[in-house]
């Protein structure tokens, strides 16, 4: 398992509650630490704002500590937003923004009733015969904000059916595997309740720019990935407590740390529905 297959999958799960959270106006922040080999690595906060049928979530990963100062500069934003319907989430859009070193990309992807509609690569994309991604792969991927609203709408069953996630180069399915069911207070995750869900997660590559040889990928996909899915409000709603994942040089491990939800105030409401 890579670092970035590890990071990928893990951002994927960061999933935010849809229809739960639709159901009053407010706002949930939630703070994650990667580490590698014991070393602060990432950040990755999440703000999910939730209005009666619509919401809209941000994510802003960045690197920390002694991993930003000596390696390359990495900034990534990600934003998702859409409606609700009483089968789920109605994604609209989903975006992404990449900073790495100097080099910034930006992508856009937009829905429509039938699935993936449109995208826009902010510098054009110009990909090889063998990097192109097909319109046939594309249909039912998701950006990886909706990619994790979906598996937040599975409540308990989070992790029985793979995800399509899709950041604009890259095609990959997320896999998962349910190990069982384990007392929060056994976990040692801060501030979790009641049972934690504990999963497996693997990816596989389908279709994009990789850098990995096929081989090789495919060998990494089967260091799998483990999460634990705890509740942190009394909702039934899971969200990533910790992670765990091995690479060829050492462990990563991922943990929240902070969860916390307010109202939204007037004048946030009122922004969401313009």
């Amino acid at each position: 398992m890579s670092f970035r297959r590890a990071f990928i999958a893990f951002a994927v799960s960061l999933s935010v509650p849809a229809v739960a959270l639709a159901e009053d106006a407010r706002q949930i922040e939630l703070g994650y630490e990667i580490t590698f080999a014991g070393i602060a690595g990432f950040r990755i906060d999440v703000t999910a704002r939730l209005n009666g049928a619509t919401y809209d979530v941000e994510s802003n990963t960045f690197k920390v500590g002694a991993l930003k100062a000596m390696t390359m500069n990495y900034v990534g934003r990600n934003r998702a937003w859409g409606g609700f319907s009483p089968q789920g989430a109605r994604p609209s859009a989903g975006s992404l923004s990449i900073m790495v070193g100097d080099t910034p990309r930006t992508w856009l992807a937009q829905y429509g009733a039938s699935g993936f509609l449109q995208e826009t690569h902010t510098p054009v994309w110009k990909p090889t015969p063998q990097q192109v991604i097909p319109d046939a792969d594309k249909q039912g991927s998701l950006d990886p904000l909706s990619a994790a609203l979906s598996v937040g709408l599975a409540g308990d069953a989070a992790c029985d059916k793979p995800v399509r996630t899709n950041d604009g180069k890259r095609r990959i399915d997320i896999i998962f595997r349910k190990i069982g069911m384990e007392p929060a207070v056994n976990t040692g995750i801060a501030g979790a309740q009641g049972d934690v869900l504990v999963c497996e997660m693997y990816t596989k590559r389908v279709s994009g720019e990789f850098d990995e040889a096929p081989k090789e990928a495919e060998t990494e996909r089967e260091r799998p990935i483990k999460i634990w899915l705890a509740h942190f409000d009394q909702s039934q709603v899971r969200y990533p407590g910790k992670l765990e994942a091995q690479t060829l040089f050492a462990t990563i491990r991922g943990k929240i740390l902070f969860f916390r939800e307010r109202p939204l105030t007037q004048e946030e409401s009122q922004a969401m529905r313009h």
